[in-house]
């Protein structure tokens, strides 16, 4: 099988003290080829010089802007056919590109992949999906992605929404999403994780309030 490449981002802000289990972990995917994408979001610890000694890796740094930002910087320079997305905090199984790339190469009506997680430490007050019946449900961060179709409908909303919003925006434009049954993150829980958990919730104010405003924009040009 000729597999297209994987670029796989990795945003890192202060990572230092799981970095190194992230970037392993990523390096041991039983998928090729692939690239990895490491963007330094201002970090004030050893994060970048974690990052730089792996031989394998496209480092790019950024003022701390937060983690849609540093995604985007990532997907910009990317050059694979499809994104997955990894936090320096969290491990990834050795067969998690080989899933998702390999549902997308012979899927190609699909646009993203999705898969379930698997908490290495329970956080307090998640609740369980009630499909997968899954602590905290499906993890957007999964996502592996075609790239053309990210640059088609634009970046992460960096202000508010981040990967929730992006997932909206897919299917407004019509773009199939499917959701594997198979574990493909292994979520670390630490107490200072900049979100706890970040599944299939709903949006927040500002996001649901951009995805009113283009439905009615939508609507006004049907009707013109």
């Amino acid at each position: 099988m000729n597999r297209p490449l994987v670029s796989v981002v990795l945003p890192v802000f202060d990572g230092e003290a799981f970095l190194r289990e992230a970037l392993d972990s990523v390096f041991a995917q039983d998928y090729h080829p692939f690239e990895v994408i490491v963007v330094n979001d201002g970090s004030r610890d050893r994060s970048g010089e974690i990052a730089r000694s792996y031989s394998g890796v496209r480092y790019h740094e950024q003022e701390n802007r937060g983690a849609s930002a540093a995604r985007n910087l990532g997907v910009s320079v990317a050059e694979g056919e499809y994104v997955a997305f990894v936090d320096a905090d969290d491990v990834v199984p050795p067969h998690k590109l080989s899933l998702q790339g390999d549902y997308l190469f012979e899927h190609p009506a699909v646009a993203c992949v999705l898969g379930r997680q698997h908490w290495m430490q329970e956080p307090p007050g998640l609740v369980r999906d009630v499909v997968w019946g899954d602590l905290d449900g499906i993890p957007l961060v999964s996502m592996v992605v075609r790239r053309a179709v990210l640059l088609g409908i634009g970046e992460f909303d960096e202000e508010q929404g981040g990967d929730m919003d992006l997932l909206v925006r897919l299917r407004e434009c019509g773009h199939e999403i499917v959701v594997l049954p198979d574990v493909v993150l292994d979520r670390r829980y630490h107490g200072k994780n900049l979100v706890a958990g970040r599944g299939l919730t709903p949006l927040p104010p500002a996001s649901l309030k951009a995805k009113l405003d283009r439905e009615r924009v939508r609507r006004a040009r049907e009707n013109a």
